[in-house]
């Protein structure tokens, strides 16, 4: 096995790719995201991309708590010990518990979201993970995100978090321990809850066994939430800067979202306010978001 197909990780984009990549240099396979300073691009980026290539997904008012169909393969399986192709018997979550009984559920990724992970070493990572592949062990070296001890904090406080990863238990479980020594995430989802559908692992949030209208995603790839972009919160893809606030930025909208009982309007309230921004005549950099006394200017 690949040491990296272990890890689910988007590349790294070039300092000179745009914010919105013009769509002769986005696929399928990737819906990179890129860079910046702006909280809310993300939303308008990512729903672009849904429009302008046309991706298939099943109607947006599949709300329900029905199993869908067999996971599907499109260019012939992957490798077996990479994925499970087969559906699971019952909902990927246990019942929610009376803590979080009333409760939207998040769901929340890892890589490039929380952490950013490599094989090579980080003289400053906070994290180092022995795995084992093909008999040999290799450290993974873990960075963590900025902020994200807090963000963790203040989800698990508001939410019922799960995390839900596309790579391998045998890297991300250990990952997880450390990363969340208190606990927040429910449950953990790996790359064997996810659907291969069409060269990406999409985390199918109809298999989950919650209602979908209290359902959130939060992750950096849009091929992961490919099936519910209604649900998503993306975020920008994380590497290595240890300026980034992002974090910290999003946690006022979710303490918002944690108040409403259907996440769908409120999601869609931020992506219609985006696009207005972004359409509009201001110059860039003149849009606020307000929320209490945090003002947060992009």
């Amino acid at each position: 096995m690949d040491n990296t197909s272990i890890i689910t990780q988007l590349a790294k984009p070039k300092d000179e790719d745009n914010i919105c990549p013009s769509p002769d240099k986005v696929s399928n396979s990737s819906l990179k995201k890129h860079r910046s300073r702006s909280i809310f691009s993300p939303f308008f980026c990512c729903f672009r991309h849904y429009h302008d290539h046309h991706v298939e997904a099943p109607p947006a008012n599949n709300k329900t708590h029905a199993l869908p169909p067999p996971p599907e393969e499109n260019g012939g399986p992957p490798k077996c010990e990479q994925v499970q192709l087969a559906p699971p018997a019952e909902f990927l979550l246990p019942e929610v518990s009376i803590e979080d009984y009333g409760r939207s559920c998040v769901v929340i990724d890892l890589d490039e979201t929380l952490v950013h992970s490599s094989f090579k070493p980080i003289s400053n990572a906070d994290f180092v993970v022995p795995v084992e592949i093909d008999g040999n062990v290799h450290q993974v070296y873990v960075l963590k995100r900025p902020h994200v001890d807090h963000f963790l904090q203040k989800m698990g406080e508001l939410f019922e978090c799960v995390l839900f990863t596309a790579s391998l238990a045998k890297y991300a479980d250990p990952v997880a321990d450390l990363l969340d020594q208190s606990g927040v995430f429910r449950a953990r989802l790996f790359r064997d809850s996810c659907v291969f559908h069409r060269g990406n692992y999409v985390k199918d949030l109809s298999r989950l066994g919650r209602q979908l209208s209290k359902v959130i995603i939060v992750d950096n790839s849009p091929a992961s939430y490919i099936f519910h972009p209604e649900n998503a919160v993306p975020v920008q893809s994380w590497f290595d800067e240890m300026a980034d606030t992002e974090l910290l930025e999003l946690l006022p909208i979710f303490e918002d979202l944690s108040k409403e009982e259907d996440v769908y309007s409120f999601l869609q309230s931020l992506k219609d306010r985006t696009s207005d921004i972004c359409k509009s005549s201001q110059p860039a950099g003149v849009a606020l978001y307000q929320r209490k006394e945090i003002s947060i200017v992009i």
